[in-house]
């Protein structure tokens, strides 16, 4: 017989019994709802730290600082990190954040010269708005397509956050992921909003010609300032980011266990619920076997159930995780830095997959005692 009669005999047995299956799928679905959150989770993670930095960027930063609110540093010195060998850029930023503490919604004001965001960052694509309507208002703000969008924000629009009252000029997108997470603001206006002062930054961001200048770079910074009011610490952007979200690491890292425990959890009620339907079904196998069915097909319907449950579980929860995230655009932060939790396709089809093979492996056992019952025995 045919895998598609073997298929459609599959479903079949799903739809008779409406009641188990449907319970089945929806905790099949609840499962993988979970699973998909934490590889979402995972992957926003590995995003940021990864992809979010460039790979030949120092961030200069206050020595023995860590939240951007006791990082000071003079202005000044980025005329003097610019004369140094092998820097081909550098810009001040200064930075602005609701909480530098782990938590969620975390909005974060990056301000910056506005004469010099473009040159530095040209791959900022303005989706909505303008790059010149941004320049030409000290109090506008280019705003990241994640944050627009869970604020809800447009161009035109103004917003109040820490203090700061900003009108929207403009909707950016940046292969960059913390660029999305921000909103990019005038560096003037924002030392004074957020009250530290004018010739105040919070870090400098300094490109350097090429990977293998980035210690002696940095180190050659380091010693410049070390003797000054305001010794600095630099380290590669990567480095930097891998050490600010340590602490989103750790609670992240946590939930892998409860994706492992959503995993054995799903393996469980599908197992469960085929080895109800096998014992259910002792008579129906027989008459199949009667009839001419060989007993490879009796055992493959029930592996058929059990990938479908898991397929259509997995859809529901997967792509009910992806909407979720997408629609609610979660953001955890921490000492400055944003997480976007944002839905990916690659981790969606992953938990589909993931579904439908533990569907196939809580079948077997099933299928074996289906197709392996003496024919005799079945029928008495």
């Amino acid at each position: 017989m045919r895998l598609r009669h073997l298929a459609g005999l599959s479903w079949k047995q799903i739809a008779r019994h409406r009641v188990r299956s449907v319970l089945t799928i929806v905790g099949v679905a609840s499962g993988m709802f979970l699973y998909t959150a934490v590889q979402t989770m995972q992957h926003s993670l590995k995003t940021v730290v990864e992809g979010g930095a460039d790979k030949n960027t120092l961030v200069v930063y206050r020595e023995n600082r860590f939240c951007p609110m006791t990082s000071r540093l003079p202005e000044y010195y980025l005329a003097e990190i610019n004369r140094i060998d092998g820097v081909e850029e550098a810009i001040p930023i200064q930075i602005s954040v609701n909480n530098c503490g782990a938590s969620l919604d975390v909005i974060a004001f990056r301000g910056v010269p506005p004469e010099t965001l473009q040159s530095y960052n040209p791959d900022l694509e303005i989706l909505e708005g303008s790059y010149e309507d941004w320049t030409s208002r000290s109090d506008a703000a280019l705003v990241g397509e994640n944050f627009a969008r869970r604020r809800g924000l447009s161009p035109g629009d103004t917003f109040e956050a820490v203090g700061v009252r900003v009108y929207v000029a403009g909707i950016a997108r940046s292969p960059l992921a913390q660029d999305n997470n921000v909103a990019y603001v005038h560096l003037n206006f924002l030392q004074q909003a957020s009250r530290v002062g004018l010739g105040v930054v919070t870090q400098f961001n300094v490109r350097v010609a090429s990977a293998d200048l980035l210690e002696p770079v940095a180190n050659e910074i380091d010693a410049l300032f070390k003797s000054d009011s305001a010794p600095t610490t630099t380290r590669p952007e990567q480095a930097f980011f891998a050490q600010t979200a340590k602490d989103m690491i750790e609670m992240i890292s946590f939930t892998r266990w409860i994706g492992l425990g959503a995993v054995l959890a799903v393996l469980g009620l599908v197992a469960n619920a085929l080895l109800l339907a096998a014992r259910g079904r002792i008579q129906e196998s027989a008459i199949f076997q009667t009839i001419g069915f060989h007993r490879l097909s009796v055992g493959l319907i029930m592996v058929g159930e059990g990938a479908l449950l898991g397929l259509v579980g997995g859809a529901l929860g997967s792509f009910s995780a992806s909407l979720f995230f997408y629609f609610k655009s979660y953001t955890v932060g921490n000492e400055g830095l944003t997480l976007a939790l944002n839905s990916s396709w690659s981790v969606t089809a992953s938990g589909l997959l993931i579904a439908c093979l533990l569907g196939l492996v809580a079948s077997v056992w099933p299928a074996i005692l289906a197709a392996t019952r003496p024919l005799v025995t079945s029928l008495r």
